[in-house]
């Protein structure tokens, strides 16, 4: 459970959220315009940007717990992988999501290798794992990005636009990754794709104007969509005429 209790972020004086207090009780969705403040508000949640207010998972503020043990409460999966490290393999890159776990100065232990070979098997792409990351396709390092995460073990998984870079096929994979991970993890969406959210079935936080409301089945419907976006939708499709 995430409690935002009067969030508000800024950067350069402009403000992004204002005074935002909701309750997450299970798996939501985050929808709204580009620039609202979607990708703000799922990094201040992961503490990846600075706030005011207060953020409390299962009643712990976040700020008061260890980076250790935010990294094993949380895990944010970004829109694209970046990487520094030009020859690192996506066996390497995975175990690297267990390194919360890895004692100091020793090497991964034999559970932290067979945790990231069930997890490269559980997303079908432990025939990749002696790949070079940046060899890969979009839909592959997304997949990789989602397998870090896992290894680590969090009950919340934040996934900030996963399939912005992918074409349908990919894209398709990626959104049954996600709704079948909803059975042992708390998901967090972030996404402009109406069709993306509303397969992965959960509530809807729309944020406009800095501020966030939510939204259940409802949300969907040709009214609400035309009223929110400010153009007129048939069957969630948008019309411009």
């Amino acid at each position: 459970m995430i409690d935002l209790k009067a969030l508000r972020c800024e950067f350069d004086k402009k403000i992004i959220l204002d005074n935002i207090t909701i309750n997450i009780k299970n798996h939501l969705s985050i929808l709204g315009a580009n620039g609202s403040g979607k990708s703000t508000l799922a990094k201040a949640i992961c503490s990846l940007v600075k706030y005011d207010g207060e953020i409390l998972i299962n009643s712990k503020n976040i700020k008061e717990l260890s980076l250790n043990q935010r990294a094993k409460t949380i895990s944010y999966v970004p829109a694209k992988l970046e990487i520094y490290e030009q020859f690192i393999t996506v066996q390497e890159f995975v175990l690297l999501g267990r390194f919360t776990y890895k004692k100091n100065f020793f090497d991964y232990s034999l559970e932290d290798k067979n945790i990231t070979k069930q997890t490269l098997e559980f997303l079908k792409i432990d025939h990749l794992k002696d790949h070079l990351v940046n060899s890969l396709s979009s839909g592959e390092q997304q997949l990789v990005l989602i397998a870090a995460a896992l290894t680590g073990e969090s009950k919340i998984i934040i996934f900030d636009e996963p399939t912005a870079n992918l074409d349908p096929h990919n894209s398709k994979i990626i959104a049954e990754h996600i709704k079948r991970l909803k059975k042992d993890h708390q998901i967090i969406l972030i996404t402009h794709d109406l069709h993306l959210a509303s397969y992965v079935g959960s509530e809807v936080l729309f944020i406009k104007d800095k501020k966030a409301k939510l939204y259940g089945d409802e949300f969907f419907e040709d009214k609400t969509l035309s009223e929110l976006y400010g153009v007129k939708f048939n069957n969630m499709v948008a019309l411009y005429d």
